[in-house]
């Protein structure tokens, strides 16, 4: 079993590789992981061609879900971006925030900043900035955020409740979430989730549903909304490098599956007092 730490490696190894290639050859890949399946598989189906502020060359076909889209930006807010990748969804929000906003995206992989910084500087935003920089500890200040906005990145990370303190720390009083997210539904066979291809290919670092929206709510988020749920289906050329076709066939008939999630959540204006707790007993 990889450590946290290997685990990283891994992905930001594949995210390094991924930065280097063009849209068209991550969609028919596993997540952007590799070459492995003869279908078209774009784990993202959502089309954000029509989105205002879209750049296609900061879209490398990454994403799971179109968490912008429902995010409330407004004039003038500053948003975070988690995982930002080439840039597709902070250009997305820069449209949304206006002159008068900003919007930072933070990305692990540094290959991933250097691609968005030059989409940016060819654009010539000049109220963008992107942070090398690991979700567990967001390389910025606390209370700073209206929004924050991720997609298909916190799957990705081991330490997901780390994320989440972070989020809380880095949203102001009263600012909020929206992030899409691979989730499961039942357990995935253990060889799917020990694969570490598939791990960097967006599904095996995924949690299941139920516990996922309770570690949003025990972070203390509250107004918690699933604004978006979609079926995600793997096809079989690809299942077949980690499963028998007995065990495909019991996977396939099994209740377990994957799902892309779009989730909004709120920082409370107000922490709830001490004494409102047990805490001071």
């Amino acid at each position: 079993m990889e450590t946290q730490k290997q685990l990283k490696e891994i992905v930001k190894q594949k995210y390094s590789e991924i930065a280097l290639q063009d849209k068209e050859t991550n969609q028919s890949s596993c997540c952007g992981s590799g070459g492995c399946s003869t279908e078209v598989y774009n784990i993202m189906s959502d089309d954000y061609s029509s989105v205002e502020g879209y750049n296609a060359d900061a879209d490398l076909g990454l994403g799971c879900g179109l968490p912008t889209q429902f995010a409330k930006i407004k004039k003038g807010d500053i948003v975070i971006d988690l995982g930002s990748g080439a840039g597709n969804d902070v250009f997305i929000a820069r449209h949304e925030t206006g002159e008068t906003g900003k919007v930072i995206g933070i990305d692990f992989t540094p290959a991933m900043i250097e691609r968005a910084r030059q989409n940016a500087e060819t654009r010539g935003f000049n109220n963008v900035e992107f942070r090398q920089g690991d979700i567990e500890d967001i390389p910025a200040g606390g209370n700073i955020a209206d929004v924050i906005v991720s997609n298909c990145v916190l799957n990705l990370v081991p330490n997901k409740d780390g994320v989440m303190k972070e989020m809380y720390r880095v949203l102001k009083p009263g600012g909020h979430f929206s992030i899409s997210d691979i989730v499961l539904e039942g357990e995935l066979p253990k060889e799917i989730k020990q694969a570490a291809e598939m791990y960097a290919g967006c599904v095996t670092g995924a949690i299941q549903k139920q516990a996922y929206l309770e570690l949003i709510e025990s972070n203390g988020f509250e107004n918690i909304i699933v604004q978006k749920n979609k079926a995600i289906v793997i096809p079989d050329d690809i299942l077949q490098q980690y499963l028998s076709a007995e065990k495909l066939k019991a996977f396939k008939q099994s209740a377990a599956g994957i799902t892309s999630i779009t989730v909004y959540a709120e920082k409370p204006l107000k922490q709830k007092a001490c004494c409102d707790t047990d805490c001071c007993n």
